[in-house]
């Protein structure tokens, strides 16, 4: 059967900015539809949405609150578009696990570019039921729930970009991959040189996943080369 439209949900308390938007995304054949301050999120949710662009100043309601309430029921991508320009509350948005970042006052090109790269990216992420669990040195790597389960059987929380990263690399374990190569793979052509995020997401995992991190056995750094993944079991 066809496929219907996608499925965009904006979250803003600025009934303009969702006036705005739901008439860019509709013109564009998107479905949409809005909420002003995120408190029906879980509702709205289930009725199955392919990307949220969420607001982090929501006048009395706090996006941060609302995108971390986003990532315990769903791994749907978020789009965070708003005013602050504060660093600090980028980087938690996107340790969170935000897709990417608009400042306002922004540009509806760019806004649409940003959701198609979002989707694309989201299109050829693992999703469940299309593979297997990965067991790698006492670690349980479930695609399909998108979560990790250490040795001692518990969870161990991590970000959409960290849980797609090490998908990454168990599917390349023992080959090397530079940082570029790295970066294609997980965000097509849509990154800048500058852009560190691999990088501080290894540091991350290495933290999660290694005994001691100044020796990192399984996410190896290669002098001059990149990163491989040589874990001592893997089954997948």
């Amino acid at each position: 059967m066809p496929q219907g439209p996608q499925h965009i949900l904006v979250v803003d308390d600025d009934a303009q900015i969702r006036r705005l938007l739901r008439r860019c995304l509709e013109d564009e054949g998107f479905r949409v539809s809005e909420s002003g301050d995120g408190a029906d999120i879980e509702t709205a949710l289930q009725g199955g949405v392919d990307l949220v662009t969420l607001d982090l100043n929501l006048g009395r309601a706090d996006g941060l609150a609302v995108a971390r309430q986003v990532r315990q029921v769903s791994d749907v991508p978020i789009v965070m578009i708003t005013g602050k320009g504060d660093m600090i509350d980028r980087i938690v948005g996107l340790e969170i696990g935000a897709d990417d970042y608009i400042a306002k006052p922004f540009h509806l090109r760019e806004v649409l570019a940003r959701i198609r790269s979002v989707l694309r990216r989201s299109a050829g992420t693992v999703r469940p039921g299309n593979a297997g669990i990965i067991r790698f040195d006492g670690f349980v790597l479930d695609p399909g729930r998108r979560s990790l389960s250490g040795p001692d059987g518990g969870e161990i929380a991590l970000t959409t970009g960290e849980f797609d990263l090490l998908m990454l690399f168990a599917r390349h374990a023992h080959a090397v991959l530079d940082r570029d190569r790295i970066m294609d793979l997980l965000k097509g052509h849509d990154w800048a040189p500058n852009d560190r995020s691999i990088d501080n997401q290894v540091a991350r995992l290495r933290k999660l996943l290694e005994t001691d991190t100044r020796h990192p056995r399984l996410i190896k750094t290669v002098r001059g080369a990149g990163y491989s993944f040589t874990p001592r079991t893997l089954d997948r």
